[in-house]
């Protein structure tokens, strides 16, 4: 059996930028973090070794790879040429809340299986592996930041090229930082599961358009304002960079947010929030807001009355990574 653990990740600043039709025209930069919340992939021999055993929120037994519904698994797996094998797949956090769910499940099974295949893959493999299999195999609407935050892991800035290429560049910070990121970082679930595809539809199309484009600059520079910010250690200003950001993600596209999210959002804000800002691409799933820590109890009360709850995490620094093998 061979087991992969791959974080999920919060965006901070840029979140776009990592999709084609910005980043042919200009370089695109997004800056985040993994977190300690986890995509476990296992894998073992299957008893029936003509089949296929796919285990997720459903359970798939078949006789050939074509006959799988799972889109990845059964790309993937193809890719691989597997058979006579069972997957199974647990996660500390559903699918559909805007921290790269999907990414972080390609990354943890290309991981797998190479190891399951005797194969080492970098990093940088992972994270262009689960690019080809997500947008140029399975043609999903998204960007490619997802997949290199699970495949590298830590506080990166992902520098997205006109030429295609990706550059990780870890952002250095000093233990007080980090601790005091940790420690003012709130985090709420608030709901609404639901899929980016039709909300990055519309923003992929929506970037031909001066003003969007526009502002998606502004979010990239955005980036090497935070990365500036977190380096020097004077984070005075990282609440008003995710304000700022918030407010030019809002131009993107239809659905990105609502009514109640902006009552969410106006209600942290009036609690001592010093800037926000909802994960993934919008429409639902959980919303990121930095305040100081005496702020913190008046903000949960603000947030409870709108049935939206703290969900506890801390960055993490390791990515994707092999746990258990054993013959």
């Amino acid at each position: 059996m061979i087991i992969t653990k791959t974080p999920f990740r919060i965006s901070f600043v840029g979140g776009g930028s990592d999709l084609e039709s910005f980043f042919s025209v200009r370089k695109g930069a997004v800056l985040s973090s993994t977190i300690d919340k986890y995509m476990y992939i296992s894998t073992h021999q299957f008893f029936e070794k003509n089949k296929i055993r796919c285990k997720y929120s459903q359970t798939e037994t078949v006789s050939n790879i074509d006959e799988l519904k799972h889109p990845i698994l059964k790309t993937v797996l193809k890719d691989f040429g597997l058979n006579g094998i069972e997957v199974s797949s647990i996660a500390d956090i559903p699918g559909g809340t805007g921290m790269g769910s999907s990414s972080s499940f390609t990354v943890g099974l290309l991981h797998n299986l190479s190891a399951y295949t005797n194969k080492t893959l970098s990093k940088e493999h992972l994270g262009s592996g689960a690019c080809r299999i997500e947008i140029d195999l399975l043609k999903e609407p998204i960007g490619k930041q997802d997949q290199y935050a699970a495949a590298y892991g830590g506080l990166n800035v992902i520098e997205f090229n006109t030429d295609g290429t990706v550059h990780v560049d870890p952002v250095l910070i000093s233990q007080e930082t980090r601790e005091t990121l940790n420690s003012n970082l709130k985090l709420y679930y608030i709901g609404n599961q639901r899929s980016a595809s039709k909300i990055l539809v519309e923003q992929k199309k929506n970037t031909a358009h001066a003003n969007k484009f526009q502002a998606l600059e502004h979010m990239v520079d955005l980036v090497y304002k935070l990365k500036e910010v977190l380096t020097t250690g004077d984070l005075n200003t990282f609440g008003d960079i995710l304000h700022q950001n918030w407010l030019l993600k809002q131009r993107l596209a239809q659905g990105i947010t609502n009514t109640r999210i902006n009552m969410l959002y106006d209600g942290a804000m009036n609690s001592g929030a010093l800037g926000g800002k909802l994960l993934g691409a919008g429409g639902g799933g959980f919303m990121l807001f930095y305040a100081d820590k005496d702020k913190h109890a008046s903000l949960d009360n603000a947030m409870a009355k709108l049935d939206a709850y703290p969900f506890e995490f801390k960055m993490e620094e390791e990515g994707s990574k092999i746990i258990h093998i054993e013959s």
